[in-house]
């Protein structure tokens, strides 16, 4: 199954219909129990539970439960904010000896923000509150797993947030059911900086050096890849290097059918097969469908581009 997604706020609503949370910078997981076995899946229902032992662990508690299905988004906390650079490395593991030496340096916290199933009985075609009500009377709280609260004013929780640091907010009507996998306007996400996902189509040297200096990034369409634009700020040093590491097997000697490419920018590039996603946080788009002031956040090894495809046809689908 894969989770319900939030769509973009014209602004955040006010009436007593909503109530608000926080946006996390993490990345979205189901977390499935059943008969006191712990399994985690990516939004894309790719079973991850290897990368995160501490869930599975009888410290966390989620074990201690029979059945329940946890919807939650994942983060790797730094001084008081999530660290999405710290989270990617974890998301990309598949081998339990690495995942349990970076849950030491770098524990995770599942930030629970709604109940799907309990004890074998779904319960999406509740309302938001009855769900709200039986997430919050299940004690799941543990160093590795929260409850985060909910708040009455968005404006006022969308302005700490800013003043935070944190990403943003996520406003839901309080009468809504859980849809699987739809992107509803019952949930609406406020940010401070947009963040997006892209396929990595090529990458170029930094200016007289070998080592990656920037990636050429498109989005699918319905047409197609579509020219988004290069971003080098945030892959400095070891970031970089990894990059590089995964591209080099993927060089092809052409232009993958990225459309809008600009000659300076194709000029010099090392094509690439589009075959990994990344995500990026940018002030908008320009005129010309150009990211504004885009830095790295890091690969999206839970996400592919057919994911990516798949979404921009359901969106062309509702228009």
């Amino acid at each position: 199954m894969r989770p319900m997604l939030a769509t973009p706020a014209d602004a955040v609503p006010s009436t007593d219909l909503w109530r608000h949370e926080v946006k996390w910078d993490g990345m979205r997981a189901l977390i499935d129990i059943r008969d006191h076995q712990v399994r985690v899946f990516s939004r894309t229902e790719r079973d991850i539970t290897v990368a995160f032992p501490e869930f599975v662990s009888q410290a966390a508690g989620l074990i201690d439960f029979e059945d329940l299905l946890l919807d939650a988004e994942v983060v790797v906390m730094h001084q008081g904010r999530p660290s999405f650079s710290s989270l990617a490395e974890r998301f990309n593991v598949v081998d339990a000896t690495t995942a349990q030496q970076l849950a030491a340096t770098a524990p995770v916290t599942a930030m629970v923000f709604d109940v799907l199933r309990v004890m074998g009985t779904p319960v999406m075609g509740q309302t938001w509150t009855a769900r709200r009500t039986m997430l919050e009377s299940i004690d799941i709280t543990s160093r590795w797993v929260t409850v985060p609260p909910v708040f009455t004013d968005g404006h006022s929780l969308l302005a700490a947030t800013a003043d935070q640091g944190i990403e943003g907010i996520v406003s839901k009507r309080i009468d809504a059911t859980y849809r699987p996998g739809a992107r509803s306007d019952d949930w609406l996400k406020s940010v401070h900086r947009r963040t997006g996902s892209y396929v990595i189509v090529g990458w170029r040297r930094e200016k007289g050096r070998s080592a990656l200096g920037s990636v050429l990034l498109a989005e699918p369409t319905s047409a197609g890849l579509a020219y988004r634009g290069r971003v080098g700020s945030g892959l400095a040093g070891r970031r970089g290097v990894a990059l590089a590491q995964q591209l080099l097997p993927l060089r092809r000697d052409d232009n993958p059918t990225v459309t809008g490419v600009p000659v300076e920018d194709a000029r010099d590039c090392i094509w690439v097969e589009p075959a990994i996603v990344a995500d990026v946080e940018f002030h908008g788009l320009s005129e010309a469908g150009r990211l504004r002031q885009p830095s790295w956040r890091g690969v999206r090894a839970d996400l592919e581009p057919a994911d990516l495809f798949a979404t921009a046809a359901s969106e062309q689908e509702d228009e």
